[in-house]
């Protein structure tokens, strides 16, 4: 259980209440409370400070009224599980720095893959990206319902699926998928990609070719990259496997493009997790890494961007 809250970035439309909804079930999961952001638009008579309390007396201009009234509308829908402490902020500035100042405090930040003002066919928006790759804390974008239109419909009891880089993924992004993974007791898919392309004699039937570590035999008709590839996973994944003892895993190396895998994966699971490169580039770095772009731009599911945390990495 932690102390930092869910943060969900609403800004009254559609893909922004998915989000809600989502950030919602999330800090329910993981026993901690909701802050509901939205940042004031250009017209707004802003004010100083912040004020928090969801149902606050007095708001500053109709806009935040039709957004609070719209939260409290969802929030009650249904009678739906409320967390243990929701709170409502305003803030002003850009979205994109209002929300990188507010994330520092929060266990993820949820926002929706377009904004009011997105164009119809924009797969991700300016703002979805920009926190995305800018934010301290993790970001979680939840696509709009034309790019999740052939997800899986029981993707909500799906896998929490990680992709990486043996050597170069930093232990932050494995530790916040296992932690998701442990508050939905469901299990994490490893997914790792070589460029060697597979023995004529191997068949693969599925996008994956899952085996347990137990399974890596040193036979003359295994793939020696797929081999290797496993066996680092093994080796990065042994701490987590000790701190999450209670967390199926499951292991694919698979040929070819990485981010082309991560993204079909996206159709099933229940959240695709992945880092945000250049961890010592600038704060408002717009360079997150070809595979994170990449899954962000075509997934048909939640995705996870997940920034180096530690001081020390």
């Amino acid at each position: 259980m932690t102390n930092a809250p869910v943060i969900a970035a609403v800004d009254g439309s559609e893909h922004s209440l998915k989000a809600l909804d989502w950030a919602r079930a999330a800090a329910i999961r993981h026993g901690t409370g909701l802050l509901i952001a939205h940042v004031l638009p250009d017209h707004a008579q802003l004010y100083a400070g912040r004020r928090s309390a969801l149902h606050s007396a007095s708001e500053p201009d109709e806009y935040t009224d039709l957004v609070s009234d719209r939260i409290r509308a969802l929030l009650a829908e249904g009678g739906a599980e409320l967390p243990r402490d929701v709170r409502y902020e305003s803030l002003e500035g850009s979205v994109p720095e209002a929300l990188r100042v507010i994330g520092a405090e929060a266990l993820m930040l949820v926002m929706g893959s377009r904004g009011r003002g997105g164009f119809a066919t924009l797969l991700l928006g300016s703002n979805s990206r920009a926190v995305a790759t800018t934010a301290p804390c993790p970001v979680v974008v939840i696509p709009h319902e034309e790019r999740s239109a052939g997800a899986d419909a029981e993707a909500s009891a799906g896998r929490v699926v990680l992709g990486l880089h043996a050597a170069e993924t930093p232990d932050d992004v494995l530790a916040f998928a296992f932690a998701e993974a442990a508050a939905r007791g469901t299990a994490v898919q490893v997914v790792s990609a070589y460029v060697i392309p597979p023995s004529p004699t191997m068949v693969i039937d599925s996008p994956f070719a899952v085996i347990p570590p137990e399974g890596l035999a040193d036979d003359g008709d295994a793939v020696p990259a797929e081999r290797e590839m496993l066996r680092s996973q093994t080796e990065r994944l042994a701490p987590f496997r000790t701190r999450y003892p209670d967390v199926p895993v499951e292991q694919a190396a698979v040929p070819g493009d990485a981010a082309g895998r991560l993204v079909t994966a996206s159709r099933s699971a229940a959240l695709v997790v992945v880092g945000r490169h250049h961890p010592r580039r600038s704060a408002m770095s717009l360079s997150i890494g070809s595979v994170a772009n990449a899954v962000l731009q075509h997934a048909q599911g939640p995705v996870a961007v997940v920034p180096t945390l530690s001081d020390d990495a």
